[in-house]
């Protein structure tokens, strides 16, 4: 709370004195500009306003991450191109809407400033003020011409309860002073990310938002051709062959019943090993496992039919069926295990696996690693591509660990 406080104070003593800089600085440039425009002197003028706002803007944009709490995002201004004339890089500014924005604060930010200045000053010197009495108070004169608050109040004029009286005052603005003065650095810095950041972040969020968008169409293509993949090179040659079988089958039956039998067997085994392939693509898609029993009973009967042996560790409380997590979480928390533990067994070499599924805040962390020879990336393939491309369409982040040599890491963290 303390820090806080410091930084906060910082932020709204140091505002003002930038304010008004900004505010001189600015109006003068905007208005010199302006005037100057019937002779055409006044488009450069207004231009280099515009870059200075900009200049501003930046230290501004500086200074609110540790009020807001927030990472730092500065916009994307429009940038010349390359070969502009010099006509053409004098008006390109002037087409960029968050040069305005950046104006439009530095002008008017001086107004929120004075008002935050004068509040955080005002507490800071009551509650110094105030606690600091009894080293000050006795050298005040006081005579009866002088009525002060503790007279007013009944409390006599002893020096014991002007100091009492100013104490209690000094303690009241100090206790209250972390959130007056939280509340005007916030006031402040809210007018800034509104006006220096707001547009950028909109535009981050669309931006994110494209890229879970085709991120989903991806994931989707490529488990649609991995099972169209899987069925072709499984079950349907599976069924073709079944077809031929029971077909010989009939054939033989009026020549050779005993071959017939033998033939009708050899189906029948097709037709189970059939079923089995089919459970185990269904248990890719969407286990039953998964939707009756939750994630943790899913994982566990994934780590058991594992080829490397899997240690699994998962939160209690995701087994809860209050505790349950989102449908499309749970799947894509699935998928990643699974496709993991798959490049396991196919690529790594290892001989020990570990699976961990924690909840953390309002995020679910899903970690898989290997003690196998590493060199694991996203951009070789190996399913990675697929793994990052479902947990980014999930609002997630991917994140693979895999030196040389090992060990390799996937860790993939899902929003909640």
């Amino acid at each position: 709370m303390v820090g806080q406080l410091l930084v906060d104070s910082g932020y709204v003593l140091l505002s003002l004195p930038l304010a008004i800089a900004s505010f001189v600085v600015l109006i003068v440039g905007f208005a010199l500009g302006v005037g100057l425009l019937p002779i055409v002197l006044g488009l450069p003028v207004l231009t280099g306003t515009l870059y200075v706002a900009r200049g501003l803007a930046d230290i501004e944009r500086l200074r609110l991450p540790p009020v807001l709490r927030r990472p730092r995002i500065r916009p994307r201004y429009l940038v010349p191109e390359p070969g502009a004339g010099a006509w053409r890089r004098i008006f390109l500014p002037m087409r960029d809407a968050q040069s305005w924005l950046d104006l439009t604060h530095g002008i008017f930010r001086l107004v929120v400033a004075l008002v935050t200045f004068v509040i955080t000053l005002t507490w800071w010197a009551t509650a110094l003020a105030g606690l600091l009495s009894v080293t000050y108070e006795w050298a005040i004169p006081h005579g009866p011409e002088n009525v002060g608050l503790p007279e007013l109040l009944g409390l006599g004029d002893s020096l014991a309860a002007r100091i009492g009286l100013n104490t209690a005052i000094g303690l009241f603005f100090l206790l209250t002073l972390p959130l007056v003065v939280r509340g005007c650095a916030l006031a402040e810095a809210s007018l800034g990310r509104a006006l220096l950041t707001g547009v950028a972040e909109m535009r981050n969020r669309i931006t994110v938002l494209e890229e879970q968008k085709r991120a989903a169409v991806s994931a989707e293509a490529i488990a649609l051709r991995r099972l169209e993949r899987d069925i072709h090179d499984g079950p349907q040659q599976r069924l073709v062959r079944l077809a031929m079988d029971l077909s010989r089958a009939r054939q033989q039956l009026a020549t050779d019943p005993e071959a017939a039998g033998q033939t009708l067997d050899e189906a029948v085994g097709q037709t189970r090993e059939t079923l089995a392939e089919l459970r185990a693509l269904s248990r890719g898609i969407a286990p039953p496992i998964l939707v009756d029993r939750g994630l943790p009973s899913a994982l566990a009967a994934l780590a058991g039919r594992g080829i490397v042996p899997t240690e699994l560790r998962v939160d209690g409380d995701l087994g809860d069926p209050a505790g349950r997590l989102d449908p499309a979480t749970e799947n894509t928390a699935y998928f990643v295990v699974a496709e993991a533990l798959t490049n396991v067994a196919k690529h790594s070499g290892a001989d020990t696996c570990q699976v961990t599924v924690t909840r953390q805040g309002r995020r679910l962390r899903v970690s898989v690693g290997d003690d196998g020879q590493g060199g694991a990336h996203v951009a070789k393939g190996h399913g990675l591509a697929g793994i990052a491309d479902r947990v980014r369409a999930a609002g997630g982040q991917l994140a693979v660990t895999s030196p040389a040599g090992g060990p390799t890491e996937v860790r993939a963290d899902l929003p909640l």
